[in-house]
């Protein structure tokens, strides 16, 4: 089989959490090998993934990517994480504020509506 990969992947079994969804929803996967670039997850079951980014969050290595789905086969996935540079990840630090902050506007609003009528 050829390996198109730009980048040698180093194998390794880290946990890791995977922000699948708009709504935040998150599962647990196991990272089976990493490099710089990118990495190939297992889920326990079978999932749905988005077709633009996903954040991934693998503690060992105390760091967060931004993913982008670039292949999956039942529960395997493989995915390019998003940068700037190539050898530079980028955390989805500002990813998840800007999605926290849309998030309180809308509970703000959503206060106020309530309050509204007393």
């Amino acid at each position: 089989m050829l390996d198109r990969r730009e980048s040698v992947r180093d194998k390794v079994m880290y946990g890791g959490v995977a922000e699948i969804g708009e709504r935040g929803a998150t599962r647990d996967c196991i990272v089976r090998n990493i490099s710089d670039r990118g990495a190939t997850i297992e889920f326990s079951s079978a999932v749905t993934l988005p077709k633009e980014q996903m954040s991934l969050r693998i503690a060992r290595k105390g760091r967060s990517f931004l993913a982008k789905v670039v292949w999956w086969r039942d529960n395997f996935v493989g995915v390019a994480f998003r940068a700037e540079s190539p050898a530079e990840p980028i955390s989805d630090l500002e990813e998840r504020l800007r999605k926290s902050e849309i998030k309180k506007r809308q509970l703000q609003r959503r206060i106020q509506e309530l309050l509204g009528d007393r």
